[in-house]
């Protein structure tokens, strides 16, 4: 197996991080690629006010995850936990020790490959791995790559490649920051990159949480769940503006409700009920034992206590999941976006999403029919309030 080995401070993650990795992967035929945010990077002293490692490491982490390459694409914070200084060949021989039977490539910039020299121990990092350089121009690998690959391969028998990428604007992480600092450079970030700096109030951002613009809002929402949830979300959010339009419902807090209402999608069971003893919710004994019933609760309560939401929107959060009795029409709007947004697929869901618009009650019973048919087929118990909906709906049903 062929592992790519991309070291670098990452001071931020930048996409073109992400678009160097993913040549890299093509050009190189690698199987897995593994992203090492440096933790005391030997080189270079890191710039004043730079995040703590550890907050490099969790953007990396969101930035390799924005790739959806899972099994292909990982990161390690072997540097980070390591003490001392990060040094390749220290790395490069650890992870010889953890895949001792595969092919290391080294991925380097163009700078850190001219002065490969310098770095400790280089001819032990040539014997542990490939050396792969990214070059952006012809002249670069007609020139100065060239020649110093020549070199590397007297001097220290390195195995150099050079990877040639495509023509676009060289984009560096001082020129990220400065943007950042400047209150601009969105676009040179994965969203949920930038969502964490926001939300984090990295590189001199100093956003209002409870401020926020729909596409700041929507990159601090995708920052604090996986990629792999993204589609849905934004999915929800479009179709929620939609429904809302389409009954008179406010189409700004349909919004914010669904960009915000798997927020906590992924917390552990212990950080959904901290949260919900922080703020006081009350649970039952079905909700306080189901991470996936308390997403909504604790999603709503970040709604409100961090991203400044109202109590329409809260609401609205807060039975997404279940469904009750008796809900307002921006409830039953993201109940039913979050059940048939363009990306789900089920048998049904043609029939659910046409009914959304033409009669919403009926709509709602459908959807809660539905659900609680595969909660009984997946022998998962009923929560009252799902039944408390269907019930009402059934009672109130015009005809």
């Amino acid at each position: 197996m062929r592992i790519g080995v991309y070291g670098g401070t990452f001071n931020p993650p930048h996409l073109g991080h992400l678009l160097s990795a993913r040549f890299a992967m093509e050009a190189l035929g690698l199987d897995r690629l593994i992203f090492v945010p440096a933790g005391d990077p030997p080189h270079k002293d890191l710039p004043q006010h730079s995040p703590q490692a550890a907050e490099r490491l969790a953007m990396m982490e969101l930035a390799a995850d924005s790739m959806l390459l899972p099994g292909r694409v990982e990161v390690s914070g072997m540097e980070v936990s390591r003490e001392g200084k990060s040094y390749t060949a220290d790395t490069l021989t650890e992870l010889h020790e953890q895949y001792p039977d595969d092919e290391l490539w080294l991925l380097m910039g163009t700078d850190m490959f001219l002065t490969f020299q310098n770095w400790k121990r280089p001819e032990a990092i040539c014997a542990l791995a490939h050396l792969a350089a990214f070059a952006r121009t012809e002249a670069d690998t007609e020139n100065t790559l060239k020649n110093q690959g020549s070199y590397l391969r007297e001097t220290f028998g390195a195995d150099c490649t050079v990877v040639r990428l495509p023509q676009v604007t060289p984009l560096s992480s001082t020129q990220v920051r400065e943007r950042l600092r400047a209150g601009e450079g969105r676009e040179f970030l994965p969203p949920a990159v930038y969502g964490y700096i926001l939300r984090n109030g990295l590189y001199g951002t100093q956003a209002d949480l409870t401020a926020l613009n729909h596409e700041d809002m929507t990159a601090c929402s995708l920052s604090m769940v996986y990629a792999k949830r993204h589609a849905h979300i934004l999915g929800v959010a479009q179709t929620a503006v939609e429904l809302a339009k389409r009954w008179g419902c406010d189409e700004e807090l349909a919004f914010r409700a669904g960009i915000l209402h798997d927020c906590t999608k992924y917390l552990s069971l212990e950080e959904h009920l901290a949260i919900c003893e922080k703020y006081g919710l009350a649970l039952d004994d079905m909700e306080a034992a189901s991470a996936k019933l308390l997403h909504s609760k604790t999603g709503a309560a970040l709604a409100k206590h961090l991203y400044g939401q109202g109590d329409e929107e809260y609401w609205a959060i807060y039975w997404h999941t279940t469904g009750k009795a008796d809900m307002t029409t921006l409830e039953k709007i993201i109940y039913l976006a979050d059940y048939m947004e363009p990306n789900r697929k089920f048998d049904g869901v043609e029939d659910l999403r046409r009914l959304c618009y033409e009669d919403l009650d009926e709509a709602l019973l459908l959807g809660v029919r539905m659900s609680i048919e595969d909660l009984n087929e997946r022998g998962v118990p009923i929560h009252k309030n799902t039944q408390g909906a269907m019930d009402w709906v059934l009672a109130h049903r015009k005809g």
